[in-house]
């Protein structure tokens, strides 16, 4: 891609972050385009369906995640590091309004473009929960579809505008579940200390 082309192509996805961000995934492509400063058909040019905007703004984010998974997964002890997840799953859930609805159909649909990063999301939450069961802080009876599956829930739940500001709290009860034998339960006091 030639530099000037990039260059609009990064413009474009920092603006349609910001009106996504503001707006959720039923943003309107002619209000990208009209705050980019540009014609519809030049968005389309670069993104010709909703889907494909959607899908590069958010496999950026989702591979983001990722790594950040990786992270956890080499700093910190397993319980902690499932913890922690849960509350960037958390942040990136309600950065957009609606991306989980977006997640869920492309994790099951092998055609879309976000199937590879949803794909990878997944895999880092089973690894994450795996690592904390080795340790026998994490329940025995859960793999990685129904860790997935309550983050699902727990983004769509945090979502609904009632229940956004409670978001810390059903993570502290959810990963509560999850982990019920937490080494001594230090995590949670450490983060409780830190945010006095």
């Amino acid at each position: 891609m030639r530099a000037d082309a990039q260059k609009n192509y990064s413009h474009l996805l920092a603006v349609a972050h910001d009106v996504v961000a503001t707006h959720g995934v039923d943003a309107s492509m002619r209000d990208i385009a009209r705050r980019a400063g540009v014609g519809l058909a030049t968005l389309l040019r670069h993104f010709p369906t909703r889907e494909a905007l959607f899908e590069a703004l958010l496999c950026t984010n989702l591979d983001e995640l990722t790594q950040k998974a990786d992270e956890l997964e080499t700093s910190h002890s397993p319980d902690e590091a499932l913890v922690s997840w849960f509350r960037e799953w958390m942040a990136f859930a309600q950065s957009y309004k609606g991306v989980v609805a977006l997640m869920a159909a492309a994790h099951t649909n092998p055609d879309s473009a976000l199937y590879a990063s949803c794909a990878a999301v997944h895999s880092a939450s089973a690894r994450l929960l795996l690592r904390a069961q080795a340790e026998g802080t994490a329940r025995a009876d859960m793999n990685g579809d129904d860790l997935f599956g309550l983050m699902a829930a727990l983004g769509w739940l945090v979502d609904l505008p009632s229940f956004a500001p409670r978001a810390d709290h059903l993570v502290h009860i959810v990963t509560g579940g999850i982990l019920p034998v937490r080494s001594g339960n230090d995590v949670e006091k450490r983060r409780v200390e830190s945010d006095r």
